[in-house]
Protein backbone atom coordinates (compact mmCIF):
# COMPACT_ATOMS: atom_id res chain seq x y z
CA UNK A 1 0.00 0.00 0.00
CA UNK A 2 1.05 3.51 -1.61
CA UNK A 3 1.86 6.37 1.68
CA UNK A 4 -0.03 9.04 2.01
CA UNK A 5 2.87 10.58 3.81
CA UNK A 6 6.37 10.30 3.67
CA UNK A 7 8.74 12.42 5.28
CA UNK A 8 12.49 11.76 3.93
CA UNK A 9 15.89 12.49 6.66
CA UNK A 10 13.56 15.60 7.45
CA UNK A 11 15.41 18.24 9.28
CA UNK A 12 14.31 22.03 10.40
CA UNK A 13 16.60 24.61 11.87
CA UNK A 14 15.52 28.52 12.96
CA UNK A 15 17.89 30.97 13.03
CA UNK A 16 21.43 30.43 11.97
CA UNK A 17 24.66 30.64 13.86
CA UNK A 18 25.01 30.71 17.42
CA UNK A 19 21.24 31.44 17.95
CA UNK A 20 20.23 28.60 15.35
CA UNK A 21 18.16 26.02 17.16
CA UNK A 22 17.17 22.62 15.20
CA UNK A 23 13.21 22.30 16.07
CA UNK A 24 13.32 18.80 13.87
CA UNK A 25 16.68 16.68 13.43
CA UNK A 26 16.64 14.04 10.51
CA UNK A 27 13.27 12.80 10.98
CA UNK A 28 11.70 9.55 8.60
CA UNK A 29 7.77 8.81 8.79
CA UNK A 30 5.11 7.41 6.70
CA UNK A 31 1.97 6.58 7.38
CA UNK A 32 -0.85 4.65 4.61
CA UNK A 33 -4.29 4.94 4.79
CA UNK A 34 -6.70 3.82 7.75
CA UNK A 35 -3.74 3.53 9.67
CA UNK A 36 -4.18 5.91 13.01
CA UNK A 37 -0.54 6.63 14.13
CA UNK A 38 -0.13 9.07 17.62
CA UNK A 39 2.88 11.41 18.28
CA UNK A 40 3.93 11.89 21.99
CA UNK A 41 6.66 14.34 23.17
CA UNK A 42 6.74 17.55 26.00
CA UNK A 43 5.80 20.80 25.41
CA UNK A 44 8.68 22.32 22.81
CA UNK A 45 9.85 18.49 21.60
CA UNK A 46 9.21 19.39 17.79
CA UNK A 47 5.70 18.21 17.80
CA UNK A 48 4.16 21.30 16.23
CA UNK A 49 6.90 21.61 14.17
CA UNK A 50 6.32 18.13 12.71
CA UNK A 51 3.07 19.07 11.95
CA UNK A 52 2.80 22.36 9.66
CA UNK A 53 5.91 20.72 7.84
CA UNK A 54 3.63 17.52 7.12
CA UNK A 55 1.02 19.84 6.16
CA UNK A 56 2.94 21.96 4.04
CA UNK A 57 2.86 25.35 6.05
CA UNK A 58 6.62 25.57 5.91
CA UNK A 59 9.11 23.98 4.68
CA UNK A 60 12.28 21.85 5.76
CA UNK A 61 15.34 22.69 5.91
CA UNK A 62 16.34 19.99 4.50
CA UNK A 63 15.15 16.52 3.51
CA UNK A 64 11.75 15.54 1.39
CA UNK A 65 8.06 15.64 2.06
CA UNK A 66 5.80 13.51 0.17
CA UNK A 67 2.50 14.07 -0.01
CA UNK A 68 0.53 11.49 -2.18
CA UNK A 69 4.27 10.80 -3.63
CA UNK A 70 4.39 14.58 -4.44
CA UNK A 71 7.85 16.55 -2.75
CA UNK A 72 5.63 19.32 -1.00
CA UNK A 73 9.52 21.11 -0.72
CA UNK A 74 9.50 21.91 -4.34
CA UNK A 75 5.97 23.39 -4.94
CA UNK A 76 5.07 26.47 -5.14
CA UNK A 77 3.12 28.05 -2.55
CA UNK A 78 0.11 27.96 -4.31
CA UNK A 79 0.65 24.31 -5.37
CA UNK A 80 1.38 23.80 -1.63
CA UNK A 81 -2.42 25.62 -0.52
CA UNK A 82 -4.36 23.83 -3.70
CA UNK A 83 -3.26 20.37 -2.22
CA UNK A 84 -3.33 21.48 1.32
CA UNK A 85 -7.42 22.13 0.58
CA UNK A 86 -7.60 18.91 -1.58
CA UNK A 87 -5.89 16.32 0.09
CA UNK A 88 -5.82 17.23 4.05
CA UNK A 89 -7.97 18.24 6.69
CA UNK A 90 -7.53 19.74 10.68
CA UNK A 91 -8.73 19.31 13.68
CA UNK A 92 -7.12 22.04 16.51
CA UNK A 93 -6.49 22.64 20.39
CA UNK A 94 -9.86 24.08 20.75
CA UNK A 95 -12.59 23.33 18.13
CA UNK A 96 -11.73 26.48 16.13
CA UNK A 97 -15.86 26.49 15.47
CA UNK A 98 -16.94 29.60 14.45
CA UNK A 99 -19.54 31.44 17.31
CA UNK A 100 -22.01 33.03 15.04
CA UNK A 101 -22.61 29.85 12.56
CA UNK A 102 -24.46 27.22 13.62
CA UNK A 103 -22.93 23.97 12.51
CA UNK A 104 -25.03 23.07 9.58
CA UNK A 105 -23.70 27.04 8.41
CA UNK A 106 -19.80 25.67 9.59
CA UNK A 107 -19.83 22.96 7.01
CA UNK A 108 -21.46 24.92 4.06
CA UNK A 109 -18.66 27.85 5.06
CA UNK A 110 -16.00 25.03 4.18
CA UNK A 111 -17.97 24.25 0.88
CA UNK A 112 -18.17 28.31 -0.15
CA UNK A 113 -13.97 28.20 0.80
CA UNK A 114 -13.15 25.51 -1.73
CA UNK A 115 -15.54 26.39 -4.54
CA UNK A 116 -17.78 23.68 -4.37
CA UNK A 117 -21.92 22.93 -4.00
CA UNK A 118 -23.23 22.38 -0.87
CA UNK A 119 -23.24 18.95 -0.17
CA UNK A 120 -25.81 18.57 2.61
CA UNK A 121 -26.57 14.81 2.43
CA UNK A 122 -22.90 14.22 3.09
CA UNK A 123 -22.91 16.64 6.56
CA UNK A 124 -25.58 14.53 7.60
CA UNK A 125 -23.79 11.16 6.82
CA UNK A 126 -20.82 12.35 9.22
CA UNK A 127 -22.86 14.00 11.24
CA UNK A 128 -24.69 10.95 12.11
CA UNK A 129 -21.73 8.93 11.96
CA UNK A 130 -20.73 11.05 15.04
CA UNK A 131 -23.89 11.16 17.02
CA UNK A 132 -24.25 14.75 16.29
CA UNK A 133 -27.42 14.19 13.36
CA UNK A 134 -30.13 16.79 16.04
CA UNK A 135 -27.77 19.34 16.46
CA UNK A 136 -27.30 20.33 13.16
CA UNK A 137 -29.02 23.94 13.65
CA UNK A 138 -27.38 24.39 17.06
CA UNK A 139 -24.51 27.17 17.88
CA UNK A 140 -20.89 26.02 19.41
CA UNK A 141 -21.78 27.57 22.50
CA UNK A 142 -25.01 25.06 23.04
CA UNK A 143 -23.12 21.95 22.52
CA UNK A 144 -20.92 20.44 25.12
CA UNK A 145 -16.19 20.43 24.46
CA UNK A 146 -17.10 17.09 23.49
CA UNK A 147 -19.71 17.12 20.62
CA UNK A 148 -17.46 20.83 19.64
CA UNK A 149 -14.51 18.96 18.94
CA UNK A 150 -16.69 15.82 17.13
CA UNK A 151 -18.45 18.75 14.95
CA UNK A 152 -14.61 19.66 14.24
CA UNK A 153 -13.89 15.71 12.77
CA UNK A 154 -16.41 15.54 11.21
CA UNK A 155 -16.08 19.42 9.62
CA UNK A 156 -12.08 17.87 8.89
CA UNK A 157 -13.58 14.79 6.93
CA UNK A 158 -16.11 16.86 4.80
CA UNK A 159 -14.42 17.30 2.21
CA UNK A 160 -12.81 14.16 2.00
CA UNK A 161 -9.23 14.22 2.14
CA UNK A 162 -6.45 12.15 2.07
CA UNK A 163 -5.03 12.54 5.75
CA UNK A 164 -5.87 14.67 8.82
CA UNK A 165 -3.63 16.14 10.92
CA UNK A 166 -4.84 16.70 14.70
CA UNK A 167 -2.92 19.06 17.43
CA UNK A 168 -3.95 18.32 20.60
CA UNK A 169 -7.41 17.45 19.88
CA UNK A 170 -8.64 16.37 23.60
CA UNK A 171 -6.38 19.42 25.38
CA UNK A 172 -9.54 21.12 26.69
CA UNK A 173 -11.14 17.88 27.41
CA UNK A 174 -12.15 16.26 30.56
CA UNK A 175 -10.81 12.18 30.41
CA UNK A 176 -13.92 10.71 29.35
CA UNK A 177 -14.37 12.97 26.71
CA UNK A 178 -10.91 13.04 25.55
CA UNK A 179 -11.17 9.25 25.16
CA UNK A 180 -14.17 9.06 23.51
CA UNK A 181 -13.08 11.60 20.86
CA UNK A 182 -10.07 9.04 20.27
CA UNK A 183 -12.06 6.62 19.76
CA UNK A 184 -14.00 8.02 17.75
CA UNK A 185 -10.83 9.36 15.36
CA UNK A 186 -9.81 5.74 15.39
CA UNK A 187 -13.16 4.39 14.04
CA UNK A 188 -13.23 7.59 11.34
CA UNK A 189 -9.63 6.18 10.10
CA UNK A 190 -10.18 2.95 9.88
CA UNK A 191 -13.73 3.01 8.73
CA UNK A 192 -13.52 5.35 5.82
CA UNK A 193 -9.27 3.97 5.33
CA UNK A 194 -8.07 7.70 5.94
CA UNK A 195 -4.91 8.15 7.24
CA UNK A 196 -5.36 10.44 10.76
CA UNK A 197 -2.24 11.36 12.83
CA UNK A 198 -2.77 13.15 16.19
CA UNK A 199 -0.34 14.60 18.27
CA UNK A 200 -0.85 14.78 22.47
CA UNK A 201 0.99 15.13 25.60
CA UNK A 202 -1.09 12.88 26.83
CA UNK A 203 0.61 9.23 26.45
CA UNK A 204 -2.70 7.60 28.23
CA UNK A 205 -4.30 8.18 24.74
CA UNK A 206 -2.19 6.37 22.87
CA UNK A 207 -3.52 2.23 24.11
CA UNK A 208 -5.06 1.59 20.60
CA UNK A 209 -2.79 3.22 18.10
CA UNK A 210 -1.82 1.64 15.59
CA UNK A 211 1.78 2.72 16.04
CA UNK A 212 3.46 5.49 18.59
CA UNK A 213 6.10 7.50 17.67
CA UNK A 214 7.81 9.96 20.58
CA UNK A 215 9.52 13.48 19.27
CA UNK A 216 12.01 14.99 22.38
CA UNK A 217 14.79 17.30 21.27
CA UNK A 218 13.22 17.35 17.64
CA UNK A 219 14.42 13.80 17.06
CA UNK A 220 11.68 10.86 16.56
CA UNK A 221 11.73 7.51 17.80
CA UNK A 222 9.10 4.88 16.92
CA UNK A 223 7.92 2.84 20.17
Amino acid sequence: MENVLELKNVSKQFGSGHVAVTALHDVNFSITPGQFVTIIGPSGSGKSTFLTIAAGLQTPTSGQVLLNGHDLSAQSEKQRLRDRFAHVGFILQGSNLIPYLTVAEQFKLVDRLTHQKFQREEMRHLLDRLDLSKLENNYPNELSGGERQRVAIAKALFHDPDIVLADEPTASLDSARSFDVVKRLISEAHDLNKAIIMVTHDERLTKDSDAVYRIEDGQMTEF
